[in-house]
């Protein structure tokens, strides 16, 4: 448990106190009638009549691309050839006006001000997102995290600087700055012994501290890696919300101890980090409801972002291979249940105490979206970003854009970068995202309509 792995101290009949209650709440909350709201259908495609021709016609395109798995499988080894054959200026030539362009928001800061503008004429906020990150194995030094670190700062300052930048996010893997290798010992060890949060933050704070089980190389990296994530959490408070991704479950302890040092220090007065729950894992509902706990307990504000997940392959792979019980749900509906469960539990603790809990409700699903729009009306939670939504960059534009014209407060997920440092991150999303593509036939089918709209109007005028 949460609380237990981060905070030993916390009285035991508290927690169980604290837990129950929350739980009681769940259970009321998920008990309400399934009808869901009649005003989100997001079936017109009037959504997609602010993009071009070309847009229209790129998606299309893509889309059809992407429901093929083979490709997105073998999408790596696909691009590896065509950069070789064709060279990498032409493949880039290639690459930026399709994918690229669909996907990512540009290279710089000139290109990306100019597609968040258009962004928010449409009533969306950003995201930005840096693709760096790590896996076992990778590590490159503390060179390589100092200079993660420099570009994660300067993700802060684009979002802050610019006037589209209304209440800005931004994604942040700590395995850009933290060694996974490192995270899966931490994992080890504080299942055997939690470390104290506030142990954590005299760390940040630049404390020469010793934690149990770490020899000299790792405890000087562990308190490097706390110093990095200090500094940018510095440069984001009152600025810029800073959304921390869950990862593995090799590693996922490790991360959020590291994030919920992070949100007792700096989130005294409002949601600025935040922590990723991954729903289609059988263990999300119980880290959720500890995170309330201690974010009660401990007197911060607790930021969620409430994902299905996109690991599934992996980690039932890796538990078969080492012998564990599988961590993912068995089926998809059970992932439902997980997700529309937790999704209750934290509008409900929204409602009842506004100031203490935010949540980004991060999918692509239509009924989830539709289940929390209706529970806000029924809980009269204002569209005031306490409850707020998101979904990828030049994905589910038909959700995004119904929302935002109804007056939610609507995110996209918007990575930047060249072309070579965007194209594995996309790579990557894609093969975890197999499921999400391969729902996106109702968006073709939209934006089929709304294309067959644009030539019928044509063709009646010539």
């Amino acid at each position: 448990m949460m609380c237990s792995r981060l905070r030993p101290s916390l009285p035991h009949p508290l927690s169980l106190r604290l837990l129950a209650t929350t739980a009681s709440r769940m259970m009321v909350a998920v008990k309400q009638p399934d009808r869901l709201s009649a005003t989100l259908t997001f079936e017109d495609p009037s959504a997609f009549r602010v993009k071009s021709l070309g847009e229209l016609l790129r998606a299309l395109g893509i889309f059809h691309l992407c429901s093929f798995s083979v490709l997105v499988n073998n999408s790596g080894k696909l691009m590896s050839v065509a950069r070789r054959l064709l060279g990498r200026r032409v493949f880039s030539s290639l690459l930026r006006p399709t994918v690229y362009a669909q996907f990512v928001a540009g290279e710089n800061e000139s290109e990306i001000s100019q597609s968040m503008e258009k962004m928010s004429l449409l009533g969306l906020r950003p995201m930005l997102a840096v693709p760096i990150e790590e896996d076992l194995g990778e590590s490159t030094g503390e060179k390589r995290y100092d200079d993660n670190m420099e570009a994660m700062l300067e993700c802060v300052q684009i979002s802050h600087s610019n006037t589209w930048s209304r209440d800005p996010m931004i994604q942040l893997k700590v395995t850009a700055l933290l060694s996974p290798d490192l995270c899966v010992k931490l994992t080890t060890l504080i299942a055997q012994q939690p470390y104290d949060l506030n142990l954590l933050v005299r760390a940040m704070d630049g404390e020469q501290i010793n934690f149990p089980g770490l020899d000299e190389s790792d405890l000087a990296h562990f308190l490097s890696s706390l110093r990095r994530l200090n500094q940018i959490a510095e440069a984001s408070v009152n600025k810029v919300r800073v959304l921390v991704d869950a990862e593995y479950t090799y590693m996922n302890p490790a991360l959020s101890l590291v994030t919920m040092a992070m949100m007792k220090k700096f989130n005294k007065d409002g949601a600025w980090i935040w922590n990723t729950y991954q729903c289609y894992l059988k263990e999300s509902r119980s880290l959720l409801l500890e995170a309330l706990c201690l974010s009660e307990t401990e007197g911060f504000c607790l930021g969620v972002k409430l994902v299905r997940g996109a690991y599934m392959d992996k980690e039932r792979k890796l538990a078969e291979k080492q012998g564990r019980p599988d961590p993912v749900h068995k089926c998809w509906e059970d992932t439902n249940d997980s997700y529309n469960g937790s999704l209750h539990v934290m509008l409900e603790d929204i409602s009842k105490n506004p100031e203490s809990s935010r949540i980004i409700v991060a999918t692509h699903n239509e009924e989830s979206v539709r289940r929390a729009t209706k529970r806000m009306e029924e809980l009269g939670i204002a569209n005031d970003g306490a409850v707020c939504f998101g979904q990828l960059l030049g994905m589910c534009d038909h959700v995004s854009l119904t929302l935002a014209k109804e007056g939610y407060v609507v995110y996209k997920s918007v990575p930047y970068g060249s072309v070579d440092d965007t194209l594995p991150y996309l790579m990557r999303r894609a093969q975890e995202n197999q499921t999400v593509l391969q729902g996106i036939r109702k968006e073709r089918d939209l934006l089929k309509k709304e294309l067959f709209r644009r030539l019928t109007l044509r063709g009646g005028r010539s």
